[in-house]
C-alpha cells in the first residue's frame, strides 16, 4: 500500500472551483468571445450558457426580457429562498455582455464565473433573507447608464414593486492582480498614500450613503479568504468609483457596493482585445469566490 496524506476537503473543494472558473473563462471568452448589442448572437449564446448552468445547478431561472434598438435582451435571475420572517432581500449580479473586439475575460467574465462559481457553493444554503443572483445583461456602452441597461432595468423593477433591498453586491472585474511595486493606480492621487501600491488585493468600494454595507461586506470578504481587502467609501463622483451595476441601485435609492480588482488602475487589458483567460490569476479568484460566499452567507443571514 502506498502511504501518503489524504487532501483535505477544503484543498479538494478548491480546487474544483478553479477548475470549473477555468472552463467558464474558456467557454464565455474562448469559444463564444465578444458578446455585445453588436454581436447579438454571441451575446445570446452567452444568455443560454448561463441559463442552462444554473439549471444543471438545480436553480430555475427567471428571465427578465426587454427590447432595445430593435433586439431582445434579458436578465437572468434565480434565488436562494429566505427561511425567515422577513421580506428583505440581497442581491449579488455580474453583467454577462463585454466591450466589441475584446474576449472580456476580466471584465466581466471573471466575475460571471464567479457567480457561477456562487451558486453551485450555495445551493443547500437556506438563508434567513432571500438572496438573488443576478446575471445583468447590457452594462457595457452604448446601454451604460441609460434606462436599458440591464442593471437599471432590473433595480428599477424592483422599486415599481415596493420590494425591500437592504443591500446590492456588483460583482466586476475579479480576476486580476499583480505583485509588481506601483502596480496599482488611482483615481486620486493622494489616495496613494493610504492605500498599498501593489495590485494583489481585492477592493469593496461604495458611495457614502451604502457606507454601512460596505463595511459588512468588506469583513465578510476578509473572513471568508486570505485576500488583502481594501476599500473606499466615498462621493460618485470620484472617477471610476460608480463605473458598474452598482450605480443602477444607487440611481433607485438602494444601498449598493462593488466589488472589484480595481479595473483599468490595475488591468492593461481593459477593454482590449488582449483581456483574455491567460492573464489572469485563478489562485486568487478562487479566494475572491470564497471570501463571497461569505458574503452570501452573512447577508443573508
Amino acid at each position: 500500500m502506498v502511504s501518503g496524506r489524504r487532501p483535505k476537503k477544503k484543498e479538494t473543494t478548491m480546487r474544483a472551483v478553479e477548475a470549473n472558473l477555468r472552463r467558464h473563462l474558456a467557454i464565455l471568452c474562448d469559444e463564444i468571445g465578444p458578446r455585445s448589442l453588436y454581436q447579438p448572437q454571441a451575446l445570446e449564446r452567452a444568455a443560454r450558457y448561463l441559463e442552462a448552468t444554473f439549471a444543471d445547478y438545480g436553480y430555475t431561472v427567471t428571465p427578465q426580457e426587454y427590447s432595445w434598438m430593435g433586439g431582445s435582451f434579458r436578465n437572468l435571475v434565480l434565488e436562494l429562498p429566505g427561511q425567515g420572517d422577513t421580506e428583505e432581500i440581497v442581491v449579488m449580479g455580474a453583467h454577462y455582455d463585454s466591450v466589441p473586439g475584446t474576449p472580456g475575460a476580466d471584465d466581466n467574465a471573471s466575475a460571471v464565473a464567479a457567480l457561477l462559481e456562487l451558486a453551485r457553493l450555495c445551493r443547500e444554503v437556506r438563508p434567513a433573507r432571500s438572496v438573488r443572483l443576478v446575471a445583468f445583461t447590457l452594462e457595457e456602452p452604448p446601454a451604460f447608464l441609460t434606462p436599458w441597461q440591464g442593471s437599471r432595468v432590473y433595480a428599477r423593477e424592483l422599486r415599481r414593486r415596493g420590494e425591500q433591498v437592504v443591500g446590492m453586491v456588483a460583482l466586476e472585474m475579479l480576476g486580476y492582480y499583480s505583485d509588481r511595486p506601483n502596480s496599482q493606480h488611482f483615481p486620486l492621487f493622494p489616495l496613494r498614500w493610504f492605500y498599498p501600491t501593489v495590485g494583489n488585493f481585492v477592493a469593496v468600494v461604495s458611495n457614502l450613503r451604502s457606507r454601512s454595507l460596505m463595511l459588512k461586506v468588506r469583513e465578510a470578504v476578509r473572513r471568508g479568504c486570505d485576500l488583502p481587502v481594501e476599500s473606499l467609501a466615498a462621493p460618485p463622483l470620484v472617477p471610476g468609483l460608480s463605473l458598474s451595476d452598482h450605480s443602477s441601485f444607487w440611481h433607485y435609492g438602494f444601498p449598493a457596493v462593488m466589488v472589484t480588482d480595481t479595473a483599468f488602475f490595475r488591468n492593461p487589458n481593459y477593454h482590449c482585445s488582449s483581456d483574455r483567460p491567460a492573464t489572469l490569476d485563478f489562485a486568487r479568484m478562487v479566494e475572491c469566490v470564497r471570501g463571497l460566499r461569505q458574503v452570501v452567507m452573512e447577508l443573508g443571514g
